[in-house]
């Protein structure tokens, strides 16, 4: 795991810059944080392997591509016993339409994201989780009627202020 004092002022000042456009040149990333591109390639293939990189995506507006519902799910397990929380992570794994699965403290013990097709598509899914996941699995929906902010973007900034 990377310490936090490894990062210095332009670590992070690559990092925000990436998380807003991952697909910057590299010569256009090294004249954004003042540096020449070799030094700044290899602060990025450092930052890769230090794991603070974890990857490049594309953010896609699935509604352009296709209808869909997104689903938030509070899930609530009756039992605590060890091997009960892998057995239900083992079990959401294989599902698809899943695209978060978040272990949490509070009144329930995960909360779920499904991105599906449809309704009858994520009841399919829900019906299947209570047929085959942990004994005592509760399940609470909450569909999206509609979406007034989402980023993946995180302030580093903000989180670095003490």
């Amino acid at each position: 795991m990377t310490q936090h004092n490894e990062l210095d002022r332009i670590d992070l000042k690559i990092l925000a810059i990436l998380q807003d456009n991952g697909r910057i040149t590299n010569q256009a990333l090294s004249e954004k944080v003042g540096l020449s591109p070799s030094p700044c390639l290899q602060r990025v293939k450092r930052l890769e392997t230090l794991g603070v990189i974890k990857g490049y995506s594309c953010h896609i507006d699935v509604e352009r591509v296709a209808p869909s519902i997104t689903v938030f799910v509070s899930v609530s397990l009756s039992s605590h016993e060890k091997g009960v929380f892998s057995a239900f992570e083992t079990v959401v794994a294989g599902i698809p339409e899943l695209v978060e699965c978040h272990k949490v403290s509070g009144q329930f013990d995960y909360l779920l994201r499904f991105v599906c097709s449809d309704i009858g598509t994520y009841t399919a899914i829900s019906d299947h989780l209570l047929a085959t996941g942990p004994e005592g699995l509760n399940l609470s929906s909450h569909v999206v009627l509609q979406t007034s902010k989402e980023s993946k973007t995180v302030s580093l900034d903000r989180l670095l202020m003490q």
